[in-house]
């Protein structure tokens, strides 16, 4: 169970930033020269917010959230932007800093535990290790703690599971030691990238379940980087869509489900499937694909795609404006926001 000076309030207001970033470019050297694969990415996290960002594989929902950290494979790198983390810009800060920010302020859960383990460290000793490192902990405090935490997690047997070993755990215990891993030094902020896409989906809603409640009862905050709209829907606050790494639709959830204003965002709500749909009916899709790095069209990067797509689409890029009356739901589309005007 957590320790009555481990639970940190709820804050009462979401909207005081934890996490600002700004016009943040990432490229990849190929070839044929360096390729931008996200392109000026501005996103906010507030504290006790959790933000949810969705699109398609390689929009850069995980690069952005690894740059941060500086955890970027070799060949990919950032080249401009700032990413502030408690008033604090990550970029800029040396390593030795940055090591005791990773796993400490900011914890993370990847998305295949299998590789992500070590295979042949027992459980308890990697629960501990980053209490040891970050909390100056003794090997009996860490473990004693190791076995607090898998329990917190809702892993039976916890005392029991700290001499397992990885492939001794099923692929939702394991899912579940990555979490109180990211969790093992109560972070103000959780990085969730896609943690429940090799789970069956009664294990995916638990690991939802599971992080929606220790959110409540610690108030951190929460980035969690999915494809899939559906299962975030009663997770998070707000929601950021990606394409071909730009931000196009930023929106409280509700107001997203409700409202979507980007035709991409409205292609991927449509092509959830409907218990009321017909069974003969056909899943709809959006046709096309997206851009490769170092080949961005013109204009809007959704223009060769987008079923709405004007002349000005192929010649500018839009920029993400609000379209609600305080600001709260901003879009990057000329058409969507020429529609509000004209209300």
């Amino acid at each position: 169970m957590m320790m009555a000076n481990d639970i940190r309030p709820v804050p009462s207001a979401a909207s005081e930033r934890l996490l600002d970033v700004k016009g943040l470019t990432i490229e990849i050297e190929t070839r044929n020269g360096p390729a931008t694969i996200v392109d000026g990415i501005d996103l906010h996290v507030g504290k006790g917010e959790t933000l949810g960002i969705v699109g398609e594989s390689g929009c850069g929902k995980s690069l952005t959230m690894l740059s941060m950290m500086r955890l970027l494979p070799n060949k990919i790198r950032v080249t401009k932007g700032e990413a502030n983390f408690a008033g604090r810009d990550l970029q800029k800060m040396s390593n030795s800093e940055l090591r005791k920010v990773r796993g400490g302020d900011v914890g993370f859960i990847f998305q295949d535990p299998m590789t992500s383990l070590n295979p042949v460290m027992r459980i308890g000793q990697q629960l501990a290790e980053p209490l040891i490192y970050h909390r100056g902990m003794s090997k009996a405090e860490a473990r004693k703690r190791a076995g607090e935490l898998l329990k917190l997690v809702g892993i039976p047997g916890a005392e029991d599971r700290l001499d397992a070993y990885p492939h001794e755990l099923s692929g939702g215990m394991r899912q579940r030691v990555m979490i109180a891993i990211g969790l093992a030094c109560n972070p103000q902020l959780l990085i969730a990238d896609e943690p429940t896409t090799a789970l069956d989906v009664t294990i995916q809603a638990q690991i939802v379940d599971l992080v929606k409640d220790l959110r409540d009862k610690l108030g951190m905050s929460v980035v969690w980087i999915t494809h899939d709209l559906a299962l975030i829907a009663g997770l998070v606050d707000r929601i950021n869509v990606l394409y071909a790494g730009t931000v196009v639709e930023d929106a409280p959830v509700d107001a997203l489900f409700s409202n979507p204003s980007h035709p991409y965002t409205q292609g991927l709500l449509a092509s959830i499937p409907k218990l009321s749909d017909e069974r003969s009916a056909r899943l709809s899709s959006i046709g096309g694909t997206p851009p490769e790095p170092g080949r961005r069209p013109k204009g809007c990067p959704f223009a060769p795609r987008c079923p709405l797509a004007e002349a000005v689409c192929h010649e500018r890029v839009p920029s993400l404006e609000g379209i609600g009356q305080n600001g709260a739901h901003r879009v990057a589309c000329f058409v969507a926001q020429r529609k509000l005007e004209a209300a």
